[in-house]
């Protein structure tokens, strides 16, 4: 969907003549009062479920939670995906042309915030003719947009799902980020965000960003599970460069897999977003003042093992909520996989949001 109206972001600069891309699943109602819309963490994009004809392999990210007679269930929803900008899977970002000069925008594409996306969002659903949403959903950086949508436009959706999210991230995530984003800028073949000119990538740099996150994907309970100590060769080769562990294995090949299809501008564009979300600090870092623009019906879940977006982050939402006597629902899972556990199929998660679809389903008379 293009769009020829400029976008304010948060910055103060605009996007001009911007596109997005988006996918939807299952039909809309005759009241249009059964629109749910997912927002993406990361690394992921529009493409939430479902696979593509004649790619077997091109499974959507959620596509174990949303489909037909799923927990969320797309033949009484209709289920939309939206690619923010900045992404590389499609929307304006990084790699498109910057109209104002005729060339890629690499570098000089605009900061983006977590509200710029949601502003986004909203843009497209009101192309759509979809002015109130049953829920808005999404997990990590998914659920920061959720949260957000229940601040920007509370008039807009009747209930909001946060999964393992936080209201802002910690001294030590911002860390996390950081370094990895120091692998990405001091990559031979960075040249200040402009590889592209030059015919390169900096796929090095990637490669060690996309390590260094994935490992707070994980908790230490499943690498000691898949990998322990393991050697590679079964025995040491008494190297300090070759691989010896199957865990640098492991690391290695999702660094190299993530640096043949991810951009590194929308890595450092994504990341700062991460680190910029915190609705509390317009009001002096008091979350309950900021939630209290919330009309929405929440419902929060946390994995126990979760120490990226650990289960007291969410905590802090729940309280936050109920100091506003808001109506919240809160579930923390015994789950071993850390953070990406809400990738995941756990029976127990699953069945907490087939039970919060099922309420919203006879809200909404589908």
């Amino acid at each position: 969907m293009s769009f020829d109206q400029p976008l304010s972001l948060r910055s103060g600069a605009q996007l001009r003549d911007y596109e997005l891309v988006y996918e939807t699943y299952g039909r809309l109602n005759a009241d249009k009062s059964n629109a749910v819309l997912v927002c993406h963490a990361l690394n992921a994009s529009h493409h939430v479920a479902g696979t593509y004809e004649g790619r077997p392999k091109s499974e959507g990210w959620w596509d174990n939670l949303v489909g037909p007679g799923k927990p969320l269930d797309t033949e009484r929803f209709f289920v939309i995906g939206i690619n923010n900008p900045g992404s590389c899977f499609g929307s304006t970002g990084p790699t498109h042309t910057n109209p104002a000069t005729g060339r890629a925008y690499g570098a000089d594409f605009p900061v983006v915030t977590v509200e710029d996306w949601v502003q986004a969002q909203a843009r497209l659903l009101d192309r759509l003719g979809i002015t109130h949403l049953a829920a808005v959903l999404g997990g990590s950086l998914g659920g920061m947009q959720a949260l957000s949508w229940s601040l920007q436009f509370p008039d807009r959706l009747r209930h909001c799902i946060a999964v393992a999210t936080a209201p802002n991230l910690s001294a030590q995530n911002i860390a996390f980020n950081e370094v990895a984003r120091r692998a990405i800028v001091t990559d031979p073949d960075f040249h200040g965000g402009h590889y592209g000119a030059h015919g390169v990538l900096p796929r090095r740099g990637l490669r060690v960003a996309r390590m260094i996150g994935h490992i707070t994907y994980l908790s230490d309970d499943v690498m000691e599970q898949k990998f322990g100590r393991e050697l590679r060769a079964g025995e040491l080769g008494y190297s300090t460069q070759d691989i010896e562990f199957q865990i640098e294995s492991y690391l290695r090949y999702q660094g190299d897999k993530f640096s043949e299809y991810f951009d590194a501008n929308t890595y450092l564009l994504i990341t700062r977003a991460l680190d910029y979300f915190d609705p509390a600090r317009e009001h002096g870092g008091d979350l309950a003042r900021a939630m209290a623009a919330a009309t929405a019906k929440f419902l929060l879940v946390s994995f126990t093992t979760d120490w990226r977006f650990s289960p007291a982050r969410s905590r802090e939402i729940v309280k936050a909520l109920l100091d506003n006597r808001r109506d919240v629902s809160y579930a923390e899972i015994e789950a071993p996989h850390g953070h990406d556990a809400f990738l995941l199929d756990d029976p127990r998660y699953h069945g907490v949001l087939r039970a919060y679809f099922d309420r919203i389903a006879k809200e909404v008379g589908v």
